[in-house]
């Protein structure tokens, strides 16, 4: 058989399919002319550029119970490498965030949070200071290059943001925000020591809220240079706030949720949608409403009704009582996760495509793992053959 250019060969594996990374590591091992192909900067900038958006290479989830480390599922033959999780303080850690290849993992069962970052490629870890945290928060993780398409940059230099809210005795509560340093991993904006402190220390980056205000337990999504984050409150199930903490003016704001009348929100979830906007999504009973907040040509918003979906016809329930529970979105993907009392499921909002993921019913948030996988420079075949291999660490 005659051998084919070069030119042809690169073309081929330019379609060898992302969600399945082991064939370009089998590639790899074929020969060394293929090794330095798909081990070069110009095929991996070729590939990143030919498919798009970065595929879902697995995903992490938490339980209710907190029981055990947190969970990493392959959905392909990406096999992770995993940190040493012998630590006391790592064994009650629950995935936080993760974005632009990194995953967050953090620990509040200590007086002092623990804080790790993770990349799964290599198996790094970085381990940040949280005693400065506010008194409830949520964290997000994200590169820290400014220009990058995050495609495949989970060694390049990354920060966590932490939005918060601070109680004071009096009943006061305050929304904060802390970013770390991409160098040193120290928090550029501290939180006080003292209530009466903050003005001074921060000025213009303080927010009044509620007094009743708290964060809810979901990952925050990002939009248009803004991390978005769910607010709760006590005296009242059925209101909800977003918080929005801008990247470029390092500032904080509140943004109101969709105006329904009659409907208390079940499970709300924030979402980034494929066309660049800001979604939310909700349950009444077992119908899924999908918001968009759109911006006119005046810079004026307003949330428009999208997607209306029955899941009594689309999800498969044991028990036709229960009800499905929204545990997490793809950003940018209009894809979302729900789980049910038979399991995990992913549901397409544009073709109306279901996918069991996973069996069990005891979760309450599942955060993908998106980002393109190519071969290291050396490739060790007992090292490749470890990485096909499909991975859940409990």
């Amino acid at each position: 058989m005659p051998q084919l250019p070069d030119e042809l060969v690169e073309e081929v594996f330019l379609r060898l399919p992302p969600d399945e990374p082991a064939a370009l590591v089998r590639a790899s091992l074929a020969s060394k002319p293929w090794l330095a192909l798909l081990t070069g900067p110009a095929f991996r900038g070729r590939y990143r550029e030919f498919h798009g958006a970065p595929p879902m290479l697995g995903f992490l989830y938490s339980r209710l119970d907190g029981s055990g480390a947190p969970r990493l599922v392959s959905t392909s033959k990406f096999c992770a490498r995993i940190p040493d999780f012998t630590e006391p303080t790592h064994q009650r850690f629950d995935a936080r965030d993760c974005r632009h290849g990194r995953v967050l993992l953090g620990n509040n069962d200590y007086c002092t949070p623990v804080l790790l970052v993770w990349d799964p490629m290599t198996g790094c870890t970085r381990e940040l200071d949280g005693s400065c945290l506010p008194d409830s928060f949520e964290l997000a993780v994200l590169c820290a290059v400014s220009g990058c398409d995050h495609r495949a940059c989970h060694a390049a230099p990354f920060r966590v943001v932490c939005v918060g809210l601070n109680y004071s005795e009096e009943g006061e509560c305050v929304a904060v925000a802390c970013v770390s340093s991409p160098d040193t991993g120290d928090w550029s904006k501290p939180c006080p020591d003292f209530w009466s402190e903050w003005d001074e220390r921060c000025p213009g980056l303080d927010l009044v809220a509620a007094a009743d205000a708290f964060m809810r337990p979901m990952p925050s999504v990002l939009v248009n240079g803004a991390l978005h984050f769910l607010l709760g409150y006590e005296n009242d199930n059925a209101r909800v706030g977003i918080l929005k903490y801008s990247l470029s003016s390092d500032s904080l704001s509140l943004i109101d949720a969709p105006l329904v009348e009659s409907v208390v929100f079940h499970d709300p979830m924030l979402m980034a949608m494929k066309d660049g906007t800001l979604g939310f999504a909700h349950l009444d009973r077992l119908i899924l409403y999908v918001w968009s907040r759109k911006i006119d040509s005046d810079g004026g918003a307003s949330w428009a009704r999208g997607t209306v979906v029955h899941l009594k016809c689309l999800l498969p329930m044991e028990d036709p009582k229960s009800e499905p529970i929204l545990i997490g979105s793809v950003e940018g993907g209009d894809i979302i996760f729900v789980n049910t009392d038979l399991g995990v499921y992913q549901i397409d909002l544009k073709t109306l495509e279901c996918k069991e993921l996973m069996k069990g019913r005891n979760f309450y948030s599942l955060i993908p793992y998106m980002s393109f996988y190519n071969p290291p420079e050396r490739v060790i075949p007992g090292d490749a053959a470890r990485r096909e291999c499909t991975v859940e660490y409990a």
